[in-house]
């Protein structure tokens, strides 16, 4: 289709448009209406679809899309339920120990929590330390810490994971991507819509096999896309997979 032709049909829409404007108010769209106009907006230039859609904005199509996703994807709320918080007094049971011995672990703290006859879980030990701003686990054997690590290795270290993205049509695809932590230069791996584990393994070994830089450490999360097969590859070339903890960032 020429310029002239499609600037022609521009005008004789927007002529079309404002006509209907002066005879009815502001038009009241159904989901079937949103649908249409959406697909239609593909159907345009993107340069000139500021001039076709005049009844709408190309931002409010976009718009439409999130609101649907946003209502596809929500879950109902759940009452959250949990343990009761702790007293202010088994918190200071708690802390006075690491304060007259820092040397002391969560773990030896709990033990000394339940031989006073208090019951609490370790876990909780560990997290009433985090709050105080204090270390659950003293470094006894002098090694470096996360971060050290991380600065020391970031140029062989490399973390992995997937993200998604919903279609019109709220189709969801699976991106597996990895990142060089010493860049941040952003691999792209593999898009699909089932990610198993075969095919995660599959799209590691067409990607690394071929990396130009050596990788000693690769970060994942526990996720079953993440097969056997996976570590596999990665030890082919030499690298070593350190999986994170649930909730881990």
């Amino acid at each position: 289709m020429s310029g002239d032709k499609r600037d022609a049909e521009i005008l004789a829409i927007r002529h079309q448009v404002l006509v209907v404007q002066r005879q009815i108010d502001r038009p009241r769209f159904t989901p079937t209406d949103r649908t249409i106009l959406a697909v239609l907006s593909r159907a345009f230039d993107p340069r000139r679809l500021s001039q076709a859609m005049l009844i709408m904005k190309p931002a409010t199509v976009i718009g439409w899309h999130r609101r649907h996703v946003a209502r596809h994807r929500t879950q109902p709320p759940v009452p959250r339920t949990g343990r009761p918080p702790k007293s202010a007094e088994l918190r200071r049971l708690v802390l006075r120990p690491d304060t007259e011995n820092p040397n002391l672990g969560y773990r030896r703290m709990h033990g000394e929590m339940c031989r006073l006859g208090h019951r609490i879980a370790a876990s909780s030990v560990w997290k009433i330390l985090r709050e105080a701003g204090r270390e659950p686990t003293p470094n006894r054997s002098g090694g470096p810490s996360w971060s050290e690590f991380i600065a020391s290795h970031s140029h062989a270290l490399v973390a992995t994971d997937f993200f998604c993205a919903n279609a019109v049509a709220l189709h969801r695809s699976h991106v597996l991507f990895l990142i060089e932590i010493e860049t941040r230069r952003v691999h792209l791996a593999r898009i699909t819509t089932n990610p198993t584990g075969n095919r995660t393994t599959q799209a590691a070994r067409n990607l690394l096999i071929g990396h130009d830089k050596a990788i000693r450490f690769v970060i994942r999360d526990g996720a079953g896309k993440y097969a056997r097969s996976f570590d596999d590859v990665l030890a082919g070339i030499g690298g070593s997979v350190i999986t994170v903890p649930p909730g881990a960032p």
